[in-house]
């Protein structure tokens, strides 16, 4: 199975399909909910709308009682069913920021294609949708769309602009393996500023998973992602591939918590000039 993960992240994900460029030119990495996470989620918002419109409607029955004709029952049924699956549904995301109770229950939240969060007219344009294509064909037309985009999109969300987005991630406890003795010589000089984010994570899930590999398969795989990393780092040293590996996943992490920790660092120097009153300024 873990095998099967890395082929997979080396084959079927190109560097850039899952990064938003936000207005300041920072990338970042998203990651979309897949179609049976959005799948399982709306079967529960299914569930809890038309739990509340049955709710309404025996309220209704035994408010009224005999006094309730057929005209009415129909009139009060129709009004029932545009509040339980539009209106609810548009208010409780427009007011959650994305978010309803099976979005939180399989950790997605709904945003713009930007990554912003939604408004009001985009709520409005997914349950409107939502209405044909989860209701009228019991989420065919849904499913159906959602498997044809990268995304996972469903037409409302073609229509307005936004996609699910998966916010839970996993935590890893896999132990921190530190730099081999024999390339400490060579980390101090080494250049892989332009190792990408996804080798570089593709690199860090075979490190975790090497242990549980077949040998031919973990030779294989080493070989692999040594020759793919081996473009974008400078010099290249004479080590066995997973060695290698094991050095460029040091580096690179001892270097990115060196540049945090000189970031914050900066900052902390900066916080009594940006948080100070100027000279002689009362504080109110």
């Amino acid at each position: 199975m873990a095998e099967h993960g890395i082929v997979a992240g080396h084959g079927e994900y190109s560097r850039n399909e899952f990064e938003l460029v936000t207005g300041e030119a920072v990338a970042l990495d998203v990651r979309p909910a897949s179609v049976i996470l959005r799948a399982a989620g709306t079967i529960i918002d299914w569930l809890v709308y038309l739990l509340l419109f049955v709710v309404m409607a025996f309220v209704v029955i035994w408010l009224m009682g005999d006094s309730l004709d057929e005209a009415l029952a129909r009139a009060l049924g129709v009004s029932g069913l545009v509040f339980s699956i539009l209106i609810v549904p548009m208010t409780v995301e427009t007011l959650s920021g994305g978010r309803s109770l099976g979005k939180l229950a399989i950790g997605a939240r709904i945003v713009r294609d930007d990554g912003g969060a939604i408004q009001l007219r985009h709520a409005f344009i997914r349950a409107l949708v939502g209405v044909m294509e989860l209701y009228f064909t019991f989420g065919g037309l849904a499913a159906m769309t959602a498997l044809l985009n990268g995304r996972s999109k469903r037409l409302g969300d073609l229509l307005a602009g936004t996609y699910s987005q998966h916010e839970r991630v996993p935590t890893d406890n896999a132990p921190l393996r530190g730099l081999p003795l024999e390339l400490e010589a060579w980390a101090q000089t080494v250049d892989i500023v332009r190792l990408p984010d996804q080798l570089s994570r593709r690199i860090g899930q075979f490190l975790r998973h090497a242990s549980r590999l077949t040998p031919v398969s973990r030779v294989r795989l080493a070989a692999g992602l040594a020759d793919e990393a081996s473009a974008f780092v400078s010099p290249l040293p004479a080590v066995p591939a997973e060695v290698f590996l094991l050095g460029v996943a040091a580096v690179r992490r001892d270097r990115e918590y060196a540049a945090l920790m000189l970031e914050r660092t900066r900052l902390e120097r900066l916080h009594p000039v940006l948080d100070n009153l100027p000279h002689g300024f009362p504080n109110r």
